[in-house]
């Protein structure tokens, strides 16, 4: 997750260059993962729209989680691949400021795609909507895109569709950067560092840091302590049944997806990440549920409910509020 100081803003706040509002389909969330479609509206410095552009993208892989995005093999057999398309972005990215909803994943997947050709985005800085809905201290139960919406009155037409993702997201961005400059806010500006590790040979994933104050960037970032859980714990998830704001899950073993963004998305979602397995954990989320990791043989025997990755990402997109 993105982070910033949450310090004034210096006397030019808008970048030269303008915004590049981003939203990317992905066939998953691992860093092997590939780029499925990309939308992309283009403003200027003001927040004013220029124009928008969308393309789907040939993975040469399973697309992925169909039921979600709406790309089937058979849609994506002629679309043109990410080398094809990569000109055309570059044009749309190029001196911009990247802007997307949890930022640093969006980032993450087309970095990745341009390393794999041995290039890279031309893009320095990227901002984060999670972040900046934070600093403006919004009245929100959460920050999903789908609440900031609600919140500044703009109706989505197609969910998980690249383009229309994208245009919400700008009309979302707007009035943000708007309430920003008002109350003279510094921007949460985070610098674009592009990956050093694409997933396929090391397990390790590459994460991001900022050095003490403010400084150089460093290709990993030290487990941090995560605010406190604002809710309450509803008890134990029962299959079958969505999750629910305040369950306590625990994460054993390897995951596709990077450990400390799928944690970041459980506290996005109100969902407390807990490092050890108890009678009063909700669920644990593991690839191996025979294992012998001790969250494992814990769960085992104290009756806790596991699902597997791919199962609870499904879960994780519609975790539900604590009743009134």
């Amino acid at each position: 997750m993105e982070t910033s100081t949450g310090t004034r803003a210096t006397a030019h706040p808008y970048p030269a260059g303008g915004w590049a509002v981003v939203d990317v389909e992905t066939t998953g969330l691992g860093r092997t993962d590939r780029v499925v479609s990309v939308g992309v509206y283009r403003l200027d410095p003001q927040g004013e729209v220029l124009d928008h552009w969308y393309t789907p993208v040939n993975p040469g892989r399973d697309p992925g989680p169909v039921w979600i995005h709406g790309l089937t093999s058979e849609l994506l057999a002629s679309a043109p691949t990410f080398a094809e398309i990569a000109e055309e972005l570059s044009e749309r990215l190029a001196g911009r400021v990247l802007v997307a909803h949890n930022a640093l994943f969006d980032w993450s997947m087309i970095s990745r795609e341009y390393a794999r050709m041995g290039s890279r985005v031309p893009v320095e800085q990227r901002l984060c909507t999670i972040v900046l809905a934070r600093d403006l201290r919004l009245p929100l139960p959460n920050h999903r895109l789908g609440t900031l919406a609600t919140h500044f009155g703009v109706v989505p037409r197609q969910a998980h569709h690249a383009l229309d993702d994208a245009r919400v997201l700008a009309e979302v961005f707007q009035p943000s950067l708007r309430l920003a400059m008002e109350a003279g806010l510094a921007l949460p500006l985070t610098p674009c560092v592009p990956p050093t590790d694409l997933g396929e040979d090391e397990p390790a994933p590459a994460r991001e840091r900022s050095a003490p104050g403010g400084g150089g960037w460093a290709p990993y970032r030290p487990a941090r302590r995560r605010p406190a859980c604002p809710y309450p714990n509803p008890g134990r998830w029962q299959p079958d049944s969505p999750l629910m704001q305040g369950m306590r899950v625990a994460i054993s073993g390897d995951t596709a997806t990077d450990r400390e963004l799928l944690e970041d998305r459980l506290t996005e979602a109100g969902l407390h990440v807990a490092s050890s397995v108890s009678s009063r954990t909700s669920l644990l989320v593991t690839n191996e549920p025979d294992g012998w990791t001790t969250k494992a043989s814990r769960a085992r025997q104290v009756g806790t409910p596991v699902v597997d990755e791919a199962a609870f990402l499904q879960l994780l997109r519609d975790v539900v509020p604590q009743p009134e």
